[in-house]
């Protein structure tokens, strides 16, 4: 006779939870920008930088070459340009990219009010790699 055990009851610590929480809408609204932003590109509704048409001869490109003859900034030098349907597209990209610093920089307080300096340390520093590499500092990409 096979006896069954009941499942096991766990619990998830608040902060995880918060943070899960903050990182499903910060997805969501990502998400929607993303494909807000490409719709209006894709349809015509904004101005874009490349015209769409343009593009299957631009994609065969080298990167350089194509920065060149599309006139696309790099590093942060897309968000001069973002009236532009094409370049607005990135906005969803980097809400998508920035989530997790949001989440991390939300946990701050929760931590310290609970007393966990060291998470709260940890979160700062993960948060301080994030923006660092996100700066372009170390590429030269800034």
């Amino acid at each position: 006779m096979t006896t069954t055990r009941p499942p096991l009851a766990t619990t998830q610590p608040n902060e995880q939870l918060y943070y899960a929480q903050l990182l499903d809408w910060g997805n969501r609204i990502g998400l929607l920008v993303l494909i807000a932003t490409f719709a209006a590109y894709a349809f015509g509704v904004v101005t874009p930088l490349v015209p769409l048409e343009q593009l299957p001869t631009l994609w065969t490109l080298p990167t350089p070459e194509f920065l060149a003859r599309s006139g696309l900034p790099t590093g942060w030098g897309w968000i001069a340009l973002i009236e532009r349907a094409d370049v607005a597209a990135l906005t969803g990209i980097a809400i998508l990219a920035g989530c997790s610093l949001v989440c991390l920089l939300a946990l701050v307080p929760l931590y310290l009010r609970k007393g966990d300096r060291a998470y709260a340390a940890l979160c700062l520093a993960e948060a301080g790699v994030v923006l660092l590499a996100a700066s372009g500092v170390l590429t030269g990409g800034h």
